[in-house]
């Protein structure tokens, strides 16, 4: 699988993510297990890219792709993507498209953090996310 990052989205990226961090394109719709937003109303329109120190046998399909960055994705995000893969970054947002259109306006970028054991922490967190999970 191939995709195209555009020039204003590598400068973009060139300051989110340092050299040699591997980079996974996941979904950001409650189903991925990077995912704390989502719901039944994001189901494969929501995207994010999770940066991390290593690979993860989840995330091993590789994207090819002109900016140099070790990026995959997981089998279960191959089902939205399509064609003619690219990401842009334009009015101060990432944009992920396919040849069939925009498939997410907003992506986020994020540093993967392992899920917390805290009991209280993860019930804050949840708390705090409320307002965002539909």
């Amino acid at each position: 699988m191939k995709i195209n990052i555009k020039d204003e989205a590598q400068t973009y990226l060139a300051k989110k993510i340092p050299a040699g961090k591997h980079v996974f394109l996941a979904l950001d719709d409650g189903s991925s297990k990077f995912s704390k937003l989502g719901g039944s109303c994001s189901i494969g329109n929501k995207f994010q890219l999770v940066v991390t120190a290593q690979s993860d046998s989840d995330y091993a399909v590789a994207l090819d792709n002109n900016a140099d960055l070790y990026m995959t994705t997981g089998d279960p995000e191959t089902t939205f993507l399509g064609n003619g893969l690219a990401l842009d970054y334009k009015n101060a947002s990432l944009k992920l498209t396919d040849d069939s259109g925009v498939l997410d306006g907003a992506v986020t970028v994020e540093n993967y953090k392992a899920p917390t054991q805290d009991k209280a922490a993860m019930k804050d967190e949840m708390t705090t996310l409320g307002g965002k999970i539909c």
